[in-house]
């Protein structure tokens, strides 16, 4: 049977760029990490690496060793830490993304909650917009309102939710303006949009109650790429936009904002949770998972 402590240390080699590096990270004498990667070359019947004195590159058979490698140390080191914790409270550091727009509408409010629950667990928790890559940034958890497309080999995908686009103004704009009851109504007011094309107009793709559908082509006097800073646009009159249910709601009940067109939108998109399957074995994880499931769908406290 093929020893799998090779395979460790062919991807502790790869991953650091070098038997030297990994020689010094795991205290392992250079010469035998070597001779170990040779033998299981040999083994294989196949090259995996390709050795110069400068640099270490990878051969296309040994970046798909490396991959299965990686996630069998990976799993491995899941698996002592969740024997290591099962009879002791979940410990360790937690990383997890998530857009601006779900930290701000609660998902802030609720970590204070989890933490003071679980006061061993440490949480790095990045607020970024854009997609990560869970495996290749050590995220644990990543919450996303998109459409789900994932490996689902490697990642879990756990539904919460659904979110959908809403119309919004401010009180003030459709005194100015006027009313929109009609979809036709829409173009006689200014309009903020997160983007624009080279000609400087946005499209707002939009279904009806009955099935309709159109697409609403304007020139949006404030172009900002930011969802909050629409949000703050929309209150203060400069314009009607597209803005998520989740981050408008509290704004349309205190009459900071009217919603046009009840009805009219863009298709919803799935609000979701992804994690790395090895990863979820972790106690302080697989707490945060449910954690969050728990509360994100919870009827008097979700987002969604």
């Amino acid at each position: 049977m093929q020893d799998l402590n090779d395979m460790v240390f062919f991807a502790e080699v790869a991953e650091r760029g070098g038997f030297a590096a990994a020689s010094r990270a795991m205290g392992i004498p250079k010469s035998r990490l070597s001779r170990r990667v040779a033998e299981l070359e040999e083994r294989l019947g196949v090259q995996l690496m390709q050795r110069s004195t400068r640099r270490l590159s990878l051969t296309p058979a040994g970046e798909i060793y490396l991959r299965h490698a990686s996630a069998m140390r990976d799993a491995a080191q899941a698996a002592a830490e969740a024997v290591a914790q099962v009879q002791t409270e979940p410990s360790g550091l937690v990383r997890l993304s998530c857009p601006v727009t779900i930290a701000h509408s609660g998902l802030a409010q609720l970590m204070p909650v989890f933490m003071e629950r679980y006061p061993a667990v440490r949480i790095d928790m990045k607020v970024i917009n854009r997609p990560v890559d869970l495996i290749e940034e050590g995220i644990d958890i990543a919450l996303r309102v998109r459409p789900v497309i994932e490996d689902s080999t490697v990642l879990v995908a756990k539904t919460f939710g659904y979110s959908r686009g809403v119309l919004a103004a401010s009180p003030e704009l459709l005194k100015r303006y006027g009313p929109v009851q009609t979809v036709a109504d829409l173009g006689k007011l200014p309009t903020a949009s997160m983007s624009v094309n080279g000609e400087g107009r946005s499209d707002w793709r939009l279904e009806g109650p009955n099935g309709e559908s159109l697409v609403h082509s304007h020139t949006p006097l404030y172009v900002a790429d930011d969802l909050a800073t629409l949000q703050f646009g929309a209150i203060g009159g400069v314009g009607a936009t597209m803005l998520p249910d989740y981050m408008c709601r509290a704004d349309m009940e205190a009459g900071r904002l009217v919603r046009l067109l009840p009805g009219w939108g863009p298709p919803p998109v799935i609000a979701h949770m992804v994690f790395p399957a090895r990863r979820a074995l972790v106690p302080a994880v697989r707490k945060l998972i449910d954690f969050l499931m728990e509360h994100l769908q919870n009827e008097d406290m979700r987002m969604f």
